[in-house]
Parts: C-alpha cells; sequence; structure tokens
C-alpha cells in the first residue's frame, strides 16, 4: 500500500512540475521567476551539508533549466521553409539537447554522493593472500624500481603477499623478433628487469606473446598466480604503505564485494597546469571524476574500475574469464561484466598512491583519445543501457561514464554557430533580446551555480569548458573512426617521464591557432556590423558576445599548446622526517623537509650554520623511519647547493650510485604514509567563487596570448628545430640515472 502511495505521490508531483514548465508567461514574468530561483538558491548556498537545502538548490536550478528547454523546443527553432537555416538551427539544438540530458544525468549520479568510512581491521592472520600485479612494456628501470620498491614495503604480512613485475616489454615474441633492434632491446630489458626482480624480492614473468594488450598481460599473470585479492598498479603508480590496511579490510564486509577503488592522485602537472602555470593552486582535472562522481557511482554500486589503484577478487575475476579484452578500457569494461553478474563495488576516497600524468600535450592527447575510443567502444559494443543484469541505477551510471566523451560535438558545434550568423547571416536561434535574457541567460547562470555548486571544491569555473575544448579537435575524429570500426582501435601506452629542453609550439597547436584566428576575425566582422547598423543589431550583440567567450577559450587554449620547458623528471612531496647526514667525519642531525626519486631538501636541526669544504660534498643520508622500522641502508647523496634564508641554513642534496635496496628507501621516505599526499592535494582544492573564477579565467586569456606571441616571435627569429622529447636526464636535475645504466651512476657526482 505504501508503495502505491509513493508512486500516486511521485505521479503528481511529476504532473505539477509539467504544468509549472510548460505555463507560458510574458518575458518580465519568466525574468521574475528565474532571479526568485536563484534567490532561493544563494540562500540554499550555505547549506549544502543539510540534505533537504541541498535537493531544493538543484530542485530550483533544475525547474529553470526546464522551463529553458520547453521554451527552446517551442519557441526557437527555425522555419524549416528557410532550409540552411532550418538545418544549422536543429544541430545547434541537438548539441544543446545533449548537454541537458547529460545535466540531469550527472545530477542524478552527484546529487547525494556517498562517503565511505574506513576499511574495518582484519586480524594478521585472517588477512587473505594477496598477489600485486605491476604491469610494464616501455617504461624505463628507475620507474619501475621506485613502483615496486613501495609495492614491497606496503604493511602487509610478507608471507601473504607476492609482487608481480609483469614484463610486455620482454615477452618472447618480442626477444626472438625477426628485427634485430627490436629482439637486442627486448633482450637487454628482459636480462636487466629480471635482475631488479630479484634483489628488489619480486617474481618477473615475460609471457610468450603480446597478445590483447594490457588485459592479456595481466590475464597470463592470473593464471600463474594464486592469490585470494588481486591488487593492480599501472608501472608509474607508487602505492602508499597502508594502501592495502585501507582498503582489503572492506572485502570482509561483503561477500560478493569485487573491487575496492581508490583515487589516483599525480605528483607532476598535465600539459595545461603546466603550461597555464596553475599546477600548484589549481585542483587536478581528474579530482571531479574521483572526488564526485566516482563517489556519486558508489552510492548506486557503479564505481568502476580505473585500470590502478585497485584490488579485486580473484574468484570474480575467475568467474568471468579474467580481465575483458574486447575493448582498449579493459578496466571498465571488466567492471560492467562483474556489475551485470550481480557482483558489487566500493570506492575508497583517499590518496593511496602516487602516479605521474603525461607532460607534452601530444601525449596528453594520446592517452585521453585511448580512454575515448574505449568507451565508444563499450557504448557500441556492449552498451550499458540494454546489458542484462544491470539494475537501472548502474545503467544510468554506465551510460554516462560512456556518453560523456561525445563532448567534443557539442563543443565544436558551440564555437561554430555563432559564425554562421556572423558570416552567413544564417538565423539558427529565432530569439529577441529580452527572450533571450529571460530565458537563455537566466538558464545559462542556473548552470554555472550548479557547477560551482556540486564541483566548485575540485573544479574551478570554466575549466571544463577549456579542457574540453583543447581535446575536441582531436577526439572528435577519434569518435567517428571507432563508430566505422567498433573493434579496430588498439592499446597504446601512454609516454611518461619526459622532459622539454625548451619552450616551444607543440605540434598540435595548428587547429587552435587557426580557430583562434578565424573567431578573431569574428569578433571584428560582429563589431563592425553593429557599429554599421547593417544587421539586426541587437542580436547581433548577443552573437557577439557569444562569441568573445568562445575567443577567451580559445586565448587560453594557444597557451596551454605553448608548450613550457621541464627538466624536472623528479617531483617533490613536503615531508617533515628525521635523518642523520653523514659528511666527512661530521654526522648533522637533520630534518627532511622535502624529497623526490631523485634527491632531498633538508636542515639542520639544530640550525646551525653548516662549512663543508666543495671537495668534501659526497657523503651518506640515514633516514629515520621510527623505533619499529626495519633497518635499512643509508643513501648516497651528492650536496648540490647550500643556503641561508629566514628559516636557517637549507641543503639540498642529490642521490646518486643507487642499488635496489635504496630505493626501498626511498621508497619508504615517500609513500611511508598517505598523509604527505593528501596534504598536498588538500592545499590545491581551494574553491573559487564564479565572480572571482571568471576573472582569473580573463586573465589567463590575455597573459597566454602575449606568452604565444612572443613564443611565436622568437621562433620566426631563430627558425630553430623544434626541441627534442627524451627521456635523458638533464645535467644538474637531482633525478633518475639515464636508462640503460642500472643504478649505476654515469660520473661521478661532480664536486661544487
Amino acid at each position: 500500500m505504501s508503495r502505491w502511495l509513493a508512486a500516486c505521490a511521485a505521479l503528481i508531483l511529476v504532473a505539477l512540475l509539467a504544468l509549472f514548465v510548460t505555463e507560458p508567461v510574458s518575458n518580465t514574468t519568466q525574468l521574475f521567476l528565474a532571479i526568485v530561483a536563484m534567490g532561493g538558491m544563494i540562500a540554499c548556498w550555505p547549506l549544502r551539508r543539510i540534505r533537504p537545502a541541498r535537493y531544493v538548490f538543484l530542485g530550483l536550478g533544475s525547474i529553470v533549466v526546464l522551463r529553458y528547454l520547453y521554451w527552446r523546443t517551442t519557441h526557437t527553432l527555425p522555419s524549416i521553409a528557410q532550409p540552411a537555416d532550418f538545418a544549422a538551427g536543429i544541430v545547434l539544438y541537438g548539441a544543446e539537447l545533449f548537454c541537458i540530458m547529460m545535466f540531469f544525468i550527472t545530477l542524478f549520479i552527484v546529487a547525494d554522493p556517498l562517503r565511505r568510512r574506513s576499511a574495518p581491521f582484519v586480524h594478521e592472520e585472517d588477512l587473505p593472500t594477496i598477489d600485486v600485479f605491476v604491469p610494464s612494456y616501455n617504461e624505463d628501470e628507475t620507474l619501475l624500481a621506485m613502483t615496486l620498491a613501495a609495492a614491497k614495503a606496503m604493511d602487509y604480512p610478507a608471507d601473504k603477499m607476492t609482487v608481480y613485475l609483469l614484463d610486455d616489454g620482454g615477452t618472447d615474441q618480442k626477444c626472438y623478433s625477426d628485427d634485430p633492434k627490436t629482439a637486442h632491446a627486448a633482450r637487454t630489458r628482459r636480462k636487466s628487469l629480471s635482475a631488479l626482480a630479484e634483489e628488489l624480492g619480486v617474481v618477473y614473468i615475460a609471457r610468450d606473446r603480446n597478445i590483447a594488450a594490457k588485459a592479456g598481460n595481466l590475464n597470463y599473470a592470473l593464471q600463474r598466480s594464486s592469490g585470494d585479492l588481486v591488487v593492480v598498479f599501472d608501472a608509474d603508480h607508487a602505492p602508499v604503505r597502508e594502501f592495502l590496511r585501507e582498503t582489503v579490510g572492506h572485502f570482509f564486509e561483503d561477500p560478493k564485494l569485487f573491487l575496492v577503488q581508490t583515487p589516483h592522485v599525480f605528483l607532476n602537472p598535465d600539459p595545461v597546469e603546466k603550461n597555464l602555470g596553475t599546477w600548484a593552486k589549481m585542483p587536478s582535472e581528474n579530482e571531479q571524476f574521483y572526488s564526485v562522481v566516482q563517489c556519486g557511482l558508489d552510492k548506486w554500486n557503479a564505481a568502476f574500475f580505473c585500470g590502478s589503484a585497485a584490488v579485486l577478487r580473484r574468484r570474480a575475476l575467475e568467474e568471468v574469464g579474467g580481465f575483458s579484452g574486447i575493448t582498449i578500457t579493459e578496466d571498465c569494461e571488466t567492471a560492467l561484466e562483474l556489475h551485470a553478474r550481480g557482483w558489487t563495488s566500493r570506492y575508497v576516497d583517499r590518496p593511496l598512491i602516487a602516479g605521474l600524468q603525461p607532460e607534452t600535450f601530444a601525449s596528453f592527447i594520446g592517452q585521453r583519445s585511448r580512454w575515448c575510443r574505449g568507451m565508444m567502444q563499450i557504448l557500441i559494443l556492449k552498451n550499458p543501457l540494454f546489458r542484462r543484469g544491470l539494475h537501472l541505477p548502474q545503467r544510468i551510471g554506465y551510460l554516462s561514464s560512456s556518453l560523456f566523451w561525445l563532448f567534443p560535438f557539442p563543443r565544436l558545434v558551440f564555437v561554430m554557430a555563432p559564425l554562421m550568423f556572423i558570416f552567413f547571416d544564417l538565423k539558427i536561434y529565432v530569439a529577441n533580446v529580452p527572450d533571450f535574457l529571460s530565458y537563455t541567460v537566466t538558464s545559462m547562470a542556473v548552470s554555472v551555480m550548479l557547477q560551482n555548486y556540486l564541483f566548485g571544491r575540485v573544479r574551478w569555473p570554466w575549466v571544463s569548458e577549456l579542457y574540453e575544448y583543447v581535446q575536441s579537435f582531436f577526439l572528435a575524429p577519434a569518435i567517428l573512426s571507432v563508430i566505422r570500426n567498433p573493434r579496430k582501435p588498439t592499446f597504446n601506452v601512454t609516454a611518461k617521464g619526459l622532459t622539454l629542453d625548451k619552450d616551444h609550439f607543440s605540434e598540435f597547436a595548428l587547429p587552435f591557432v587557426i580557430t583562434f584566428a578565424v573567431l578573431l576575425a569574428a569578433s571584428i566582422v560582429a563589431g563592425m556590423r553593429i557599429w554599421s547598423g547593417t544587421s539586426q543589431s541587437d542580436l547581433m550583440v548577443v552573437v557577439a558576445i557569444w562569441n568573445t567567450f568562445n575567443l577567451v577559450i580559445a586565448a587560453t587554449a594557444i597557451g596551454v599548446v605553448a608548450e613550457k620547458r621541464e627538466r624536472r623528471r623528479s617531483h617533490r612531496l613536503d615531508l617533515c622526517i628525521a635523518g642523520k647526514l653523514e659528511v666527512g667525519s661530521r654526522i648533522v642531525d637533520v630534518v627532511i623537509e622535502d624529497a623526490s626519486q631523485g634527491g632531498v631538501r633538508m636542515r639542520p636541526m639544530n640550525g646551525e650554520a653548516l662549512h663543508i669544504e666543495r671537495a668534501m660534498r659526497v657523503g651518506a643520508l640515514s633516514v629515520d623511519f621510527g623505533p619499529k622500522a626495519p633497518e635499512l641502508p643509508s643513501l648516497p647523496v651528492a650536496i648540490r647547493r647550500m643556503s641561508s634564508n629566514a628559516q636557517g641554513m637549507e641543503i639540498g642534496a642529490e642521490f646518486f650510485g643507487l642499488r635496489a635496496a635504496h630505493y626501498a628507501v626511498i621508497a619508504r621516505l615517500l609513500y611511508g604514509s598517505a598523509d604527505p599526499i593528501a596534504a598536498f592535494r588538500a592545499h590545491r582544492r581551494e574553491g573559487k567563487s564564479i565572480l572571482f573564477g571568471t576573472g582569473e579565467f580573463i586573465t589567463w586569456s590575455f597573459r597566454e596570448m602575449l606568452r604565444s606571441a612572443r613564443l611565436f616571435a622568437r621562433d620566426v627569429k631563430d627558425h630553430k628545430a623544434k626541441p627534442e622529447i627524451s627521456n635523458q636526464q638533464p645535467g644538474g636535475d637531482a633525478g633518475p640515472q639515464t636508462p640503460g645504466q642500472r643504478f649505476e651512476t654515469p660520473e661521478r657526482p661532480r664536486a661544487i
């Protein structure tokens, strides 16, 4: 009876909402209603932690958007008697319709995200056995050494955990290739990594053939291991010491749990953050997904496997034949298969790994293209809407994750639409200025308010639009290629740990320069037509403002593809750990204030000023991990810098001559606790109001236009070739050694 009453109440509410949304009113009344709704939203804003107030906020915003949608559908489409206007108008309307649909799907997912409590404590004798898989293809040895050492150092009984290096770069297929260079490189890699694995106490596995990419590599290891749980870390994802303690306990609460996923946190900027100079202050682009969307999906048992930083139940994987490999996004595909069979997943929103992002714009686009093509494959080959076994919220969740990647088409339509009116006088949006203000402007304002309300801590205003814009030119063709042949895409590994020796324009910059020039020309033409009064000046003003918004994004995007040099390969974490520095006959107590894979910055414990002879600046650093820590060797260091400031003497030292045992020490130093990574992430979560965020974005556009113009002028003057992207270690950087020389120093550290 109660269900019938609830259903009747829901139907009545829907009917009343439909009547309210479709009620015809004057422009003045519509503007008044929208302003009242926005006022109510502003009143609810401080009460976001109170669930009813949150729902009122979202409800008021949704009503304004729905009223816009009804008006847009019934009043603004061009007449079919004007074919050109009608065709262009329908394309724009379709793009808007898609965005509004995605808006409501996203609202459903993130309206009330789930925040998981900590994993329950499990006694050591009850802990399950675990296999840790680190798949690799072409990553350099120092990167692998750090990840493997961090995995080995995780807080878990040694007799219940086995770490595996899954080397797809040293397969039999490669070692016995007909190409002598490929064969030599593969054999050298296999020999070197086998020795590394032995030194670190890791099991080395190289399969016969490179089949089914990462999924095939993981499945090969599944057949040669037996742990109750399987942990997957990408080659550049180093786990913190408590990773397993924060995840494994969840499997004891739910026998049908197949996955515990954790967020991916990065120690280096992506090309957008690096080239715009926002890395130190702006939340990472992936935080919106990992800190809000995945939590929302978790509420509906739809949080999915993200390829790394996750724990999976072997029994569940065996039920579906291992990791799925039909698409190139084996992670999401595997989760979809298991959810459809009734298995459950959980998401733990605590940073427990530290990874690397692509450094160059080209590698960034390559990575996103792979994700995009894989999700399109899932949409076409395994459409979640029709997948048996999923409940409705799961269907919506997976559909959202796939449909999201169609954003290039509406984004490009929104760029092109104002040009159609400015250059060709196509009437693709039939509305006068009062209509536009009452419906369109208020709906856009509400959309921005909703976005800032839901994602403000992890996404600044207009940053989503920028990221979508810079990807759209390249992802749109990728999507079309998948539609033509859904089974054609192949898995490509994203390059990491690259360096750039000088500022230069990306090889992908041309579309952005051309688009900026066209938008700038359109702004000039629009201004001339408004000035001369040769067109409908009121509509031209509206379209000119729209085009100016696109121009601001385009100007900022040029800054994104104007690559800044990046000579650092090792990225630092702030720490506060005691140690002892031994130089010559002196032993000094120090505080290690930050560290990377390549070196440390420290201060004498008592603030004393040190005087060390230039010829004596090579020594050893021992780290105090506490009384219960195992005995670990000292780290060989070369002092590169000594200076004084208000806090006292500061010492910068570089590691050299590292062996496997040393990487175990560095791993414990960097990843002995999740707290430094959590503090780093929290430090960047400074939200921006809509007003200040908009002002900052406009500032970026002007600044990046000037920087790009200077870079262009320099390139024209110099006529120099593009810089090489190299994995070689630049001189003077306290980072890992060059690949091919396993832990040995190419030359003795120079005296300072």
